[in-house]
């Protein structure tokens, strides 16, 4: 497989006061294209620290970070703006929706500053819901704004989509949806999936499994018989 990001050292350090905090220390790692990745970890591990930083949201204090080649620990905001824009799709666990804008408008906001945009009346089909199309955020139940959602950083058609407990919210039926959509979408179009929580059912269903403590990667599994989502029990 392609490795698609390489990041060597990767540290995080906040001053709280007189207090110095390493939210993550000497991180080394590769992403691939097409592969599924969990980071797993409890609250205060370093995952969001981490998701952040390779979603070009947050610098690393140290330590390098190469995307297909191009330095992204030294980039100028510029550089790291388009990065955001067409490399790289979010999905949080609080939806995010513009409530003044229907959902298929919403889906819209991201296919307009998009290169090569997906078809969005396709991906509100293959979230099952095509006839919310013309909904507002107040008229969806969670479940569908977290699809609508999910929908609406797939149309960018990102090189890797990044997910922060995109399920933490969600109830268990919906919550294999999502994670249905997602392997799907992994699979189908060949792109590299990081999703960041703190249960270890969802874990199961990754190619490769990252276990942050402390702010630290204590070991990279790689899973050779992932499950599929609608097998997950937890």
């Amino acid at each position: 497989m392609k490795a698609i990001l390489t990041a060597e050292n990767l540290c995080k350090t906040y001053l709280m006061g007189e207090v110095t905090v390493e939210a993550l220390k000497d991180a080394n790692f590769q992403l691939f294209q097409g592969e599924l990745v969990v980071v797993l970890g409890p609250s205060g591990s370093g995952k969001s620290t981490l998701l952040n930083i390779i979603g070009g949201m947050d610098r690393a204090s140290s330590g390098t970070l190469f995307f297909n080649g191009a330095a992204l620990h030294d980039a100028d905001p510029k550089k790291l703006t388009f990065y955001r824009r067409n490399d790289v799709g979010f999905v949080f666990q609080f939806y995010n929706l513009m409530p003044n804008l229907t959902a298929f408008e919403n889906i819209n906001l991201a296919a307009q500053i998009s290169r090569d945009p997906l078809s969005i009346m396709e991906l509100l089909g293959e979230v099952g819901l095509t006839n919310r199309a013309e909904h507002f955020p107040s008229q969806l139940s969670g479940g569908e704004q977290q699809r609508i959602a999910l929908a609406r950083a797939l149309v960018k058609n990102p090189t890797m989509l990044l997910c922060d407990e995109p399920t933490g919210a969600l109830d268990y039926k919906t919550s294999v949806q999502i994670l249905k959509i997602l392997k799907d979408f992994c699979v189908k179009y060949q792109k590299t999936v990081v999703l960041i929580t703190h249960n270890t059912a969802i874990a199961t269903i990754a190619d490769r499994i990252f276990h942050l403590k402390d702010g630290m990667i204590e070991n990279i599994e790689t899973n050779r018989d992932p499950m599929p989502p609608e097998k997950v029990t937890w």
